[in-house]
């Protein structure tokens, strides 16, 4: 009996898997049934760790922050601040306050005197702040 070439279609979507797992190592970019589970797995592995790198940055600007209010004496900490901030109205989301502290230490230190000086008068601060 002769031997029967299958279709060209099934070997399209072959090689279309093989292009992804090219730079894999051993038969993980050989063999059809490992490149399929190995692109499977690389799928799952790029959404998880998305989701672990928007943990870890949020971590990073957090320890930012703490480690600048904390520098000077007499300041209070992070919970602190930034529960006097959603207190005051004032919106500056964790991010642009870490640049703050890295880029411009004093400006992230007159928001928080200002902030402490509003409330010990008892005022709203976000009426001072346009």
């Amino acid at each position: 009996m002769t031997r029967i070439r299958r279709g060209y279609i099934a070997h399209k979507r072959r090689t279309k898997m093989c292009f992804f797992t090219s730079g894999f190592r051993g038969t993980h970019s050989n063999l059809t049934r490992a490149i399929i589970q190995q692109k499977m797995r690389a799928f799952v592995s790029s959404r998880r760790d998305r989701d672990r790198q928007k943990i870890n940055l949020r971590r990073l600007w957090i320890t930012r922050i703490n480690a600048v209010i904390r520098e000077n004496p007499g300041f209070y900490s992070y919970s602190r601040l930034i529960n006097k901030l959603y207190r005051g109205q004032l919106l500056l989301n964790r991010k642009i306050l870490a640049q703050l502290a890295i880029l411009n230490k004093n400006c992230l230190s007159i928001i928080s005197n200002d902030i402490l000086k509003y409330k010990e008068i008892g005022r709203n601060p976000s009426e001072y702040f346009p």
